[in-house]
């Protein structure tokens, strides 16, 4: 590999690392403050549960040989603790199982959207294991494997066989992880105790900018080194961040009353989310309507969850799942044969078959992700406890299930964490709603608990 492609790898590597601190931050600052460290830890613990299956396993599924050739999953012992990427060949392939790495580990941080502030830690981590090893890592293999004719190396059917378009992953990361958690959201049902509004919406800035940052790198460095793609998807990128927040905020202001900054933020990640699968495909005008056409899509999709009332606290599935779509749906129509994809969409006089290669394989990702999800989730209750007791998500999950708090919070306001002071102090009086930011507030009556209890 060229010393300049390598390096710039080696950069996108670090700013997608970033994507993990940030995704932290921003989905800590969501919840209510007795929730924070369980999302941080949830967030971050994908990252070293991927990684440790991934080295023993996890890369030949994703990238190894299809099994029996028929495309559906590589073979488990090829790269057996990466044995076989240990070498100084030129081909960089160890750097790119690291990268593979850090996608299937941000995947998985993604779905715990669907189980924050009430599934067990331990159940978390038993559970990400299941998740990879049967969702991701399928999924993994039909999106990335390409097949080498000469080499005999046989890649997944998706790719290979549908020949549907998705540049950076808008199937195997984020229209899965969307679909895994609404299904993972739905079997362990709804908290008890929900946070009157975002805690803590400076997190949400800290943590978004740091995921735009990581994006450029998730988008730029599958391009595949220093080149002039690498350069045109990281323009097409920040022009649908763009598109994405007003988009956004311009549907929240006609249908809300009023623009928010918590709009702002979900609009700028769904317009990311939206232009993944489309960033070598569109013209610049393309990038930037693509982000305002996802985020108005995920606009839709969360005032159907409020509706429906399923507890996917940070709205993977609005942003994620719904926007990936809306990116790829995007494809269809106004792909611009001068991009470098040189893709032509319906508008553009283009082939016809992109009118079912880009939704059957959108409708593919979104059922398999889901019914095997729900599946995994299902089975796993029934041998052993997912979810903290009611009492817990009371008293809060940071204390109940790792013995922190991330505030002090009583009458007077948010002060420093006390490790010999943990949980939420009672005020005797009601505090001032401007100092009620992150306190919990139940939503069912005491006898339902007693009623759990019994």
């Amino acid at each position: 590999m060229d010393p300049s492609d390598l390096a710039w790898i080696l950069t996108s590597f670090a700013l997608v690392s970033m994507m993990f601190p940030g995704l932290a931050l921003l989905y800590g600052g969501m919840l209510g403050g007795h929730q924070v460290l369980n999302t941080f830890m949830m967030v971050m613990s994908s990252l070293g549960l991927i990684t440790f299956v991934y080295i023993l396993y996890g890369h030949g599924l994703v990238v190894g040989n299809s099994i029996g050739g028929w495309g559906i999953i590589g073979n488990p012992l090829e790269y057996f603790g990466f044995r076989s990427v240990m070498a100084d060949d030129g081909s960089g392939g160890m750097m790119w199982a690291g990268f593979y790495i850090l996608f299937a580990a941000i995947s998985l941080a993604l779905v715990s959207s669907g189980a924050a502030g009430r599934m067990r830690f331990g159940a978390w981590l038993v559970f990400g294991v299941l998740w990879f090893t049967l969702v991701y890592a399928p999924l993994g293999h039909w999106v990335f494997a390409i097949s080498d004719p000469e080499s005999g190396y046989v890649g997944g059917w998706m790719k290979n066989i549908l020949e549907f378009h998705d540049f950076a992953g808008g199937t195997a990361v984020h229209m899965n992880a969307g679909a895994s958690g609404l299904a993972l959201a739905m079997v362990l049902g709804r908290r008890h105790t929900m946070a009157v509004r975002p805690h803590n919406l400076p997190l949400l800035i800290i943590g978004s900018g740091m995921i735009i940052a990581g994006w450029f790198g998730f988008n730029g460095g599958t391009a595949g080194g220093a080149n002039f793609l690498a350069s045109y998807v990281v323009v097409t990128s920040l022009l649908a961040a763009g598109g994405g927040m007003m988009g956004f905020i311009l549907v929240e202001r006609i249908f809300s009353g009023k623009p928010t900054f918590f709009g702002l933020i979900t609009g700028t990640i769904a317009g990311l989310v939206a232009i993944t699968p489309a960033a070598d495909a569109v013209n610049p005008l393309g990038a930037f309507a693509v982000g305002a056409f996802g985020a108005i899509i995920a606009f839709w999709a969360i005032s159907w969850k409020t509706t429906h009332r399923v507890d996917d606290s940070f709205d993977v599935f609005a942003v994620h799942g719904m926007a990936g779509i809306a990116g790829a749906l995007f494809i269809i129509f106004f792909a611009d044969p001068a991009a470098p994809a040189g893709l032509a969409g319906i508008f553009a006089g283009g082939e016809l078959s992109l009118l079912w290669r880009e939704p059957l394989a959108s409708i593919v990702t979104l059922a398999y992700a889901f019914c095997m999800t729900w599946l995994i989730a299902t089975l796993l209750s029934k041998v052993m406890p997912i979810r903290i007791s009611p009492e817990a998500e009371y008293e809060g999950i940071d204390h109940a299930e790792h013995a922190e708090s991330a505030y002090q919070l009583n009458s007077a306001g948010i002060g420093m964490a006390s490790r010999s002071n943990f949980g939420p102090s009672i005020p005797e009086e009601p505090a001032p709603r401007a100092q009620q930011v992150g306190v919990e507030k139940p939503v069912v009556e005491k006898h339902v608990v007693e009623n759990r209890k019994a």
